[in-house]
């Protein structure tokens, strides 16, 4: 039996950059747009548009500065985007944005391969990034990837991932995502983890965010919740998949995740048809059925409502 369930949960939407990242066809700015104004029209308060990475890296996302710039939003949405460097930062501030996103790796190994430096000097970019965006007045988000496991060192020691928590508590960071990036953590090492780290973090600074490759995804929402987590980020239709970490499958879908709080008595503020709505019109963008089994449900109810009417229409 659940207990000590929230009332209330935030989503923080990610599809727009870590669901487009490593997409192999490219999306129009306009589409970009579209999708993400449509996000926005469901309820979505938390939205991450984009990264300003070298377009070298990651060429899907080279329009960010241009989608930032384009999108038509509600005030009350809080859009951010992720920003490697001082250079990815300008760009952001440039964007008129109110948050951004830094990132760093709880592994040596997979810190080296997403960005070629190891952890001690990410951490020293993410405290001067940190301190430039608290004097502008801006709200700073970090992700911590790879907190359970890393697909070049295995199963990730928790009093690691907690020390490099407290010295991104430190920074004044306002919230930390935890990820499970390679998708294979359990409900048993996230309520450990959580556990572990709730005596010297705020948990209200802790997001948590999974990957479904090994379908445990919701069951981690769950253990989340019941551990004191209340913030989840998702990623429309389940798209995106880290591109330095082999075999990761795609994200937690937004709209899996908004069924389950719903069902859960959780409030969400989000329209959950107009989120498949969202996800129908991603898969028409990317040319291609996305993964999220609440989605895939719903459109093929939709497509058997559609035949029944046209045949007793014949």
């Amino acid at each position: 039996m659940l207990e000590r369930l929230p009332e209330t949960v935030k989503v923080f939407e990610v599809g727009p950059r870590d669901g487009l990242q490593n997409e192999p066809r490219q999306v129009s700015t306009q589409d970009k747009v579209r999708l993400i104004e449509a996000l926005a029209a469901a309820g979505l308060k938390n939205i991450e548009l984009t990264s300003f990475v070298s377009p070298k890296w990651i060429p899907q996302l080279a329009d960010g500065l241009a989608v930032a710039r384009a999108v038509k939003l509600p005030a009350d949405v809080n859009t951010s985007a992720l920003v490697p460097n001082f250079k990815g930062y300008q760009s952001a501030k440039e964007a008129g944005l109110r948050q951004i996103a830094l990132f760093m790796s709880a592994t040596e190994s997979h810190s080296q391969k997403n960005i070629n430096k190891g952890i001690a000097d990410a951490l020293s970019v993410l405290k001067e990034l940190s301190q430039a965006a608290k004097a502008d007045r801006l709200t700073v988000r970090a992700y911590l990837s790879v907190v359970f496991f890393c697909p070049y060192e295995g199963r990730v020691n928790p009093a690691s991932v907690a020390k490099l928590l407290l010295e991104l508590q430190n920074m004044s960071i306002d919230e930390i995502s935890l990820g499970d990036t390679i998708g294979a953590a359990t409900p048993k090492q996230v309520v450990e983890l959580i556990k572990l780290i709730s005596s010297d973090i705020d948990l209200k600074k802790i997001a948590l965010h999974f990957h479904d490759t090994m379908g445990t995804a919701l069951a981690n929402v769950l253990a989340g919740l019941e551990s004191g987590i209340t913030t989840f980020d998702a990623s429309i239709g389940g798209m995106g998949g880290c591109p330095y970490a082999p075999g990761a499958a795609g994200n937690l879908a937004t709209e899996d995740l908004v069924y389950l709080l719903n069902e859960s008595g959780i409030k969400t503020g989000i329209d959950l048809e107009k989120l498949v709505d969202c996800g129908k019109l991603a898969q028409e963008i990317l040319g291609k059925e996305l993964p999220g089994r609440y989605l895939k449900a719903c459109l093929s109810s939709r497509e058997k409502k559609v035949r029944a009417q046209a045949e007793a229409q014949a």
